[in-house]
């Protein structure tokens, strides 16, 4: 009887934090990778840009002037999804047409005052500077009665939709736990009532042990292309400790999280020499004054990008009607990753 060969043979996967499944067709394409460098224009963007809504001293849409910051800088989002005075009402026709009033806050925070500088960029001491703030900010909001999640993400570059080039990330505070953490808290908390250990932590043992898809680790940090990856680059950063609060780090871990990041976004800068495009963001534990001790603290990085600097993937067809789907296997990702060079191209 044939035996199973993940790198050749269609397969599923099952990803234990959301309990879903991804389907894998290693065997359509022999050359996992298939990669080529374009000469994709580099834009040189200026240090200050007097138009940009982001830079210090500047206008913004909304008519605020931003402060003449000199590190990082945060302000509520003058054109916001979420706000704070929403009617606690609900809607309901036949228990088929419902709605609920979503009370939130939405902020922006800018990464430096440099138009010019990515976090992979930046030096260290700038991205620390950047990690204060977002536990700052997951403190500060996380402690209003209302709120019960804190979501701190990024959108990096215009293919995912980035509307300003001035480095910048988001915060969304609401009402209610949303879709991806709370599946992520029904898995936890059902493994860690199971085993009486976070599920993160037994799944970064293994991967440890099996030393196939890790790409970057510290004392305190490790990035890995999760077995379950969706995205061709997607990767998980997980820390070594199981805690479950931004608030919960020791300022080692602060300085690592900051050591991580820039070694995980220098990387992927790197894959086609480019500014990498992508979508991050943190799952820390929800602020609904609950203990939480399933949750163990984590960022995903969901890149588009697949084969070269200007070919993405798309998610259609069989992927928005049936299952997730994807061809290079996470460990053929990881080994190219694995390849590249630390130091940022940019610097070479």
């Amino acid at each position: 009887m044939m035996k199973l060969d993940l790198s050749n043979h269609p397969h599923r996967r099952y990803n234990p934090l959301t309990g879903e499944w991804v389907q894998v067709s290693p065997h359509r394409t022999k050359r996992p990778w298939q990669g080529k460098q374009e000469n994709v224009p580099q834009e040189k963007k200026p240090e200050y840009d007097p138009n940009c809504y982001l830079c210090p001293g500047n206008s913004r849409a909304g008519g605020a002037h931003n402060e003449d910051y000199k590190s990082t800088f945060v302000f509520d989002n003058d054109f916001s999804a979420l706000l704070p005075n929403t009617p606690n009402e609900e809607y309901n026709k036949n228990d088929l047409l419902i709605a609920k009033g979503e009370k939130g806050i939405c902020r922006v925070i800018c990464f430096s005052p440099r138009h010019d500088l990515t976090l992979p960029e930046m030096e260290h001491s700038q991205i620390r500077n950047v990690v204060d703030l977002w536990v700052k900010e997951y403190e500060e909001l996380g402690s209003r009665d209302y709120i019960n999640y804190v979501q701190i993400f990024e959108n990096k570059g215009e293919m995912m939709g980035c509307s300003n080039p001035h480095p910048h990330g988001q915060i969304w505070a609401q009402q209610t736990i949303p879709n991806e953490p709370k599946k992520e808290l029904v898995q936890q908390k059902e493994y860690y009532s199971k085993h009486s250990r976070t599920l993160l932590s037994d799944y970064l043992a293994l991967e440890m042990e099996q030393d196939e898809r890790i790409v970057a680790q510290n004392d305190h940090f490790v990035v890995i292309v999760p077995f379950w990856a969706f995205w061709p680059f997607e990767t998980i950063v997980i820390s070594r400790r199981p805690f479950a609060r931004f608030t919960d780090m020791t300022s080692e871990e602060r300085d690592a999280l900051a050591d991580i990041i820039k070694q995980i976004t220098v990387k992927y800068d790197n894959i086609f020499e480019i500014s990498f495009p992508y979508s991050a963001g943190f799952h820390p534990a929800p602020t609904d004054g609950e203990e939480h001790p399933e949750w163990h603290f984590h960022m995903h990085f969901y890149p588009p990008l697949l084969r070269s600097a200007t070919v993405k993937k798309f998610r259609v067809g069989y992927e928005m009607l049936g299952n997730q789907q994807r061809d290079i296997t996470p460990k053929a990702s990881a080994d190219l990753m694995n390849s590249l060079s630390d130091v940022h191209y940019m610097n070479r």
